[in-house]
């Protein structure tokens, strides 16, 4: 049990352990609130109570280099925009590293969106740009072998 000083300067209780952390949570009360445990004479701050410290001061929390939510650049959009950029330069894997690309770069940009505080958009745009280069140069090079085989049986025969 414990007894509270409020912001009022007027003492409350005696409160239960769990309704001090129901306080806590609702914003009553904060780690300056001067408190009296049941059986001790004198006031000390709440927070300086092991069984209340990490309800002001939660332990750290570690994530991995390859976590989403820790606010580093998406490697989703790296790997768009490196996968745009062979599919700009590589002959025959060109086509399948511009799709991968497109898919990467939008499945970053989905969680960018999700995700604030990873940062990565500008990446993720670019590699969805050189994709889509890539897709259209393909397009262009077997129109233009269509045309240009057309063009050889059209003379062919003439």
């Amino acid at each position: 049990m414990y007894k509270i000083i409020g912001i009022d300067q007027k003492e409350y209780g005696p409160i239960s352990a769990e309704e001090l952390r129901r306080w806590i949570s609702e914003g009553r009360v904060n780690a300056r609130t001067m408190v009296q445990p049941a059986g001790s004479s004198g006031w000390i701050q709440l927070g300086t109570l092991r069984e209340f410290s990490t309800s002001f001061f939660p332990p750290p929390t570690f994530t991995t280099p390859y976590s989403y939510s820790g606010g580093g650049t998406n490697s989703m959009a790296t790997a768009g925009l490196v996968c745009g950029i062979l599919g700009l330069l590589c002959c025959c894997f060109g086509p399948l590293f511009s799709i991968l690309g497109l898919v990467f770069s939008w499945i970053a940009l989905n969680q960018i969106n999700h995700d604030p505080l990873q940062r990565g958009r500008s990446i993720a745009i670019a590699g969805l740009v050189l994709s889509i280069l890539g897709l259209i140069g393909l397009v262009f090079s077997l129109l233009a072998g269509i045309v240009s085989s057309s063009f050889q049986m059209f003379h062919a025969h003439v």
